[in-house]
C-alpha cells in the first residue's frame, strides 16, 4: 500500500472521492481548510458530489486558493508541494451583464433535494436545452455546484454564481453569447 500511496496524485484534477478513499487520514486536514468542507460528512453528498468533484472544483466551493488546498493536502500526505501555478483563476468583476439583463425562465431550489441525498445535475442538464437567447436557469444550492457549472460550460453554456447567505448559493446558467 505504501508504494501505491506514494504514486497517488494530489493535483487539481484529482477526484475528491478517490483521494479520500486512498488517504482517509486527509479528511480532517480538508475539514480544517474551510467550514464548507464539513458538509462532506453527509455520506450521500460525499458519494454524489465527492465522486465527480475535482480538487480544483473543491477549492472553489470552499473559497480556498487552489494552491493552498493542493499543497496543504500534499504536505499532510508527506508529499512535496507542487511548484508553480496550479491554475483555477476566478473571475471577480461583479454580476455579468448577461445575468443582469437576462430573464429567469426556470428556477430550481435544490437545497431540499441535496439535503435528501439527491443531486440536481440531471434536472438542470435536462432543462438547459430549452433556454432561448437571454433566458436563464436559476439554481439555488447550499454550496457552489462547481462540477455542475463545469459540465454546463462544457456543453456550451455560461454560468455565474453568488453567495446569497450562509449555505445559500444562487447560480445562473444561460446560453453562451452568440458569435
Amino acid at each position: 500500500m505504501a508504494g501505491s500511496r506514494g504514486d497517488f496524485p494530489i493535483t487539481p484534477d484529482t477526484r475528491l472521492a478517490a483521494l479520500l478513499e486512498a488517504m482517509p487520514e486527509l479528511e480532517e486536514t480538508l475539514y480544517g481548510l474551510s467550514p464548507a468542507y464539513r458538509k462532506l460528512k453527509n455520506p450521500v453528498l460525499r458519494k454524489t458530489v465527492g465522486r465527480v468533484a475535482t480538487l480544483q472544483q473543491v477549492a472553489r466551493v470552499g473559497g480556498v486558493p487552489l494552491g493552498k488546498l493542493i499543497n496543504t493536502l500534499r504536505a499532510a500526505a508527506g508529499f512535496e508541494p507542487l511548484a508553480g501555478d496550479t491554475g483555477g483563476g476566478e473571475d471577480d468583476g461583479g454580476t455579468p451583464g448577461w445575468v443582469s439583463s437576462g430573464t429567469v425562465k426556470e428556477t430550481l431550489d435544490a437545497r431540499p433535494l441535496i439535503e435528501q441525498g439527491e443531486h440536481p445535475m440531471g434536472l438542470v442538464l435536462k432543462a438547459l436545452p430549452s433556454l432561448g437567447p437571454g433566458e436563464l436557469f436559476q439554481l439555488d444550492t447550499p454550496f457552489l455546484p462547481a462540477p455542475l457549472v463545469d459540465m454546463a460550460r462544457e456543453k456550451g453554456y455560461r454560468a455565474w454564481a453568488e453567495t446569497v447567505a450562509e449555505e445559500h448559493v444562487r447560480t445562473w446558467i444561460g446560453r453562451a453569447a452568440d458569435p
